[in-house]
């Protein structure tokens, strides 16, 4: 039984789903590279660059259903489909770029 969302709720929760994924799992690795004697702030963003793809990627809740989508919209003439897609991507992107962009602010690192 799957459960439908309302859309304009969804692209909120892919937005901070992205968002919690970067900041959530930099700020722990970076305890685990503090644990390691490690430099915890520069891993933080080497963490949270390397995250970027894998916080999409939760958001929009796995890439068979991306694929499906616009599977649907070029082969069946949704077009509607695609939009959504590329909309519920583009959220998720600019949740992990807020996520980023956080973390940089704290770190203070430029790169």
């Amino acid at each position: 039984m799957e459960l439908k969302q309302a859309f304009i709720p969804l692209l909120f929760t892919s937005y901070f789903i992205s968002l919690g994924v970067i900041v959530g799992g930099s700020i722990i690795g970076s305890l685990g590279s503090f644990l390691a004697g490690d430099p915890p702030l520069h891993w933080m963003i080497r963490f949270a660059e390397n995250l970027r793809i894998w916080a999409i990627v939760a958001a929009i809740g796995g890439t068979f259903d991306a694929v499906h989508e616009f599977e649907r919209g070029i082969f069946d003439g949704d077009t509607k489909a695609i939009i959504r897609q590329l909309l519920l991507i583009l959220f998720a992107m600019g949740g992990a770029q807020t996520g980023a962009l956080i973390l940089r602010w704290i770190s203070q690192e430029n790169g």
